[in-house]
């Protein structure tokens, strides 16, 4: 197990240096081959997680709850409801309050300047489990995959060209931020207006390009990933984002483009016909499902290294 971890919250993957991100990789595959030997170390006995939900979620939700209960802790969920911000307490406050009873806090929230504040005075590490802004465990995820995948064919993640289609949106953000840390090459195709913010395109560096032609972005490409055209909280945009967006479908015509041995990746929810086939996230390429299940795997990492 790594160290020098203990206390320290996990807002963006960019925060964290590259050696740093690897070893929560290594601690992810390590613990997910106990799993698979049906070893679970009480890591985190009697530690509490508390998870902030103002959005919803299947894989944030499970994977974070399971995780801690295979690291012999709990978790407590915390919903919109549950808590007494919408009747006008501030993020500070609540964090202030949270970090006195509970050893970490991951949370899933519309602005990313609520997991900032949280991060900021909780005193107690915030693990960011989706902004508006930002994906960074879902990333994290995303490299383990890779990893898998391409390390037993000789390749390492350096040596990869990943092409994400579709939105400039949270998940690619992280993606870009992926690709300045560990360095795979990553190329972005996206509807004219719907480009990722300049600044996360300029952090990435030069390994990242992006621009509008999703078959320039596919060709050649080791892994084609996509996601959801249009994101929760954008349910009234969903028509005219489907016109839009309907060049940017991965389908097996534009698979054809890519390496004849690459990977499709999707974080999920899939909406399927719109942004990926079923012939694609059901087919021989796909490694969605792996993909999903990194979630737990990346995420028990993490927790296990960061809680004190």
């Amino acid at each position: 197990m790594a160290q020098g971890f203990k206390g320290r919250s996990f807002v963006s993957l960019i925060d964290w240096g590259a050696e740093d991100l690897l070893a929560v990789l290594d601690t992810a595959d390590e613990l997910k081959r106990m799993a698979r030997r049906g070893v679970r170390e009480p890591l985190l006995q009697g530690r509490v997680l508390g998870m902030i939900f103002q959005k919803p979620s299947t894989r944030t939700r499970v994977s974070f709850d399971v995780a801690m209960r295979h690291l012999g802790g709990s978790a407590l969920y915390l919903g919109a409801s549950d808590l007494q911000l919408g009747r006008g307490e501030t993020v500070p406050d609540t964090a202030r309050v949270l970090g006195r009873y509970v050893d970490a806090v991951m949370a899933r929230t519309f602005a990313h300047r609520d997991v900032l504040d949280l991060a900021e005075h909780a005193g107690v590490p915030v693990i960011n489990g989706l902004t508006d802004f930002d994906h960074p465990c879902q990333a994290l995820a995303d490299a383990e995959t890779l990893r898998e995948v391409y390390v037993p064919r000789g390749r390492a993640l350096e040596d990869l060209t990943v092409a994400y289609v579709g939105d400039g949106n949270n998940v690619c953000h992280s993606l870009l931020h992926a690709s300045a840390r560990f360095g795979f090459r990553l190329r972005v195709a996206h509807p004219r207006g719907y480009a990722p913010q300049a600044a996360v395109v300029a952090a990435a560096g030069p390994r990242a390009q992006v621009g509008e032609d999703p078959r320039e972005a596919v060709r050649g490409a080791d892994a084609i990933y996509t996601d959801v055209w249009a994101s929760m909280g954008q349910e009234a945009e969903h028509a005219e984002r489907v016109g839009r967006f309907r060049p940017y479908q991965v389908n097996e015509a534009l698979c054809a483009l890519a390496r004849p041995d690459h990977v499709v990746l999707h974080c999920l929810p899939a909406h399927r016909g719109e942004e990926i086939c079923d012939s694609v996230v059901d087919g021989p390429h796909s490694q969605v499902w792996r993909q999903a299940e990194n979630r737990l795997h990346a995420q028990k990492a993490l927790l296990a290294l960061v809680i004190p």
